[in-house]
Formats: structure tokens, sequence, C-alpha cells
């Protein structure tokens, strides 16, 4: 059954059981759908916002078995020779989702900062909760991603992940203000 058909209740039971997935990076994802959902509730661009959702439920699934390669490779024997390169190349695939997640809550963000210039009063503050959620999927993605490449301080994917974050604590400022 798709995370998407599952409930609310069943989704948070999934994560709090004792298995590697669901967990960090499907959940990050369920909250930049929510973002989005709001963002479109309070008048950001109905069909980008809607699109936005779909991809990060897409990607909520992605990240089911994004994990699975690390684990498996981490089981390798530790005097296998080849444990270390197939344990580097896991977490490196492994970043991609998170990455693409920390994207869409980017853009996300923005959409729902605009969406709380526009929005009457009685929308406002689910504009603003919209933004809030954004950049904190995003941040939380964005550091997935930092720990998989712990190990590749010049991975060009944590420069764009750096800027993502910018990118949504911008959208936060322009919906809040402050630093």
């Amino acid at each position: 059954m798709a995370l998407a058909d599952r409930s609310l209740a069943e989704l948070l039971e999934a994560v709090a059981a004792a298995t590697p997935a669901p967990g960090g990076g499907t959940s990050v994802a369920w909250t930049c759908a929510l973002a989005a959902a709001l963002a479109q509730m309070a008048g950001a661009p109905a069909g980008r916002a809607g699109e936005l959702r779909a991809q990060a439920l897409a990607l909520a699934e992605d990240e089911l078995g994004a994990y699975a390669p690390v684990l498996e490779a981490q089981r390798l024997p530790g005097d296998d020779p080849l444990r270390g390169e197939r344990i580097d190349a896991a977490l490196a695939r492994a970043s991609d989702s998170p990455l693409e997640i920390a994207r869409v809550a980017a853009e996300v963000a923005t959409l729902a900062a605009r969406a709380t210039a526009g929005a009457g009063p009685a929308l406002r503050g689910d504009a603003a909760a919209g933004a809030l959620l954004a950049e904190a999927a995003c941040r939380a993605a964005v550091r997935l991603v930092e720990i998989n490449l712990a190990d590749r301080p010049d991975d060009e994917r944590l420069a764009r992940a750096a800027e993502l974050v910018r990118r949504a604590a911008d959208a936060r400022r322009e919906t809040l203000g402050g630093p």
C-alpha cells in the first residue's frame, strides 16, 4: 500500500517502529507535502503547489528504499576490500533523494511566502505555517545530505544544498521578518 493511502495514525506507527524505514527522509518529504498543501490552501498558485505536493509524496516513497543499499554495504565483512568503497558509493546515491526533497521544500517555502503576502487575515497564518514547515523540511533534508556526504567535503551537492537552505530561510524571513 502506498504511503499516501495510509492513515496518519498508520504513518506515525510506521515511523515509530524499530525499522530503518520509514525514517527521517520519508518524514521530511511528508512535511514538505503538508507545507505545499498549506501554501495551496492559502492562495499559492494551485497548480504548482499541487505539483510540488505530489513530488514530495513521490519522494517519500523513494526514501523508503534509498538507504537500504547503505545498510547492505555496512553488513559486508570488515575485511572485505570493497566494503569502504561500496559504503561510500551507497551513501553518495542515498544523498540524491533528500537533496531533491530540499529542492522541492525550498520552492514550497517561496510559494508559501508569496501566498502569505497576498493572503487575507484568515489564511495568513496557514501560509506562514506552510513557509515554516517547508523551511524546516529543507533544513532537515539538507542535514541528511550532509551526513551522507560527510566523507566527501568537496561534493558539489553540498554547495547546492547550502543554497537551498538559504532560499528557504529567505522565504521564511519574507514571511515573518527578522533574521
